[in-house]
């Protein structure tokens, strides 16, 4: 069918979804998370760490620097699960806690070269993995993906996401 002659576009046609379409899309989310996730468990599973390690890794190496606070606010995570996860990777020599120079009572969070050298292999498998999906699918398959989990995430999610996006490391 001529879409232009009908009076509807592509776009049109996805408000249109079936429920066996979306379950499809949801069923394929689980997978490709379950994929996404799999390297970096693989290297997680002898250290006693786990994804909660590895997304602090990640943002502390995001932004070297952030405090606690900042970092409860990105994970969504409750102050003692965070104090756990801190207390391990401190503990192990991963990360760095240094007492705020304007405010003592603050804490900024930098990665040791132990836990740069680990974050590093952690994103390397994950990015082999992107880089692979993104150019299987090509470039408008890679701008429709990021619109859709950017339509995803809720208001202060996606905040958060294009404060990231504003400061590239």
């Amino acid at each position: 069918m001529d879409h232009s002659q009908s009076g509807t576009n592509h776009s049109d046609s996805l408000l249109f979804l079936t429920d066996e379409q979306l379950r499809k899309g949801i069923e394929a989310m689980f997978f490709a998370y379950r994929g996404f996730t799999a390297d970096p468990d693989r290297i997680l599973e002898g250290m006693d760490y786990g994804r909660a390690h590895h997304r602090a890794l990640h943002f502390i190496h995001r932004s070297p620097g952030t405090t606690v606070n900042n970092l409860l606010a990105i994970l969504n995570v409750t102050k003692q699960s965070l104090n756990r996860v801190l207390r391990s990777l401190i503990e192990d020599g991963l990360v760095e806690s240094r007492v705020g120079r304007t405010d003592k009572r603050e804490r900024h969070l930098h990665l040791t070269t132990n836990g740069a050298a680990l974050e590093r292999s952690l994103s390397d498998a994950q990015r082999a993995r992107m880089r692979a999906a993104y150019r299987a699918a090509g470039p408008g398959a890679v701008q429709g993906f990021r619109q859709v989990l950017e339509a995803m995430m809720d208001a202060e999610a996606r905040r958060q996401y294009q404060s990231l996006k504003e400061n590239p490391s």
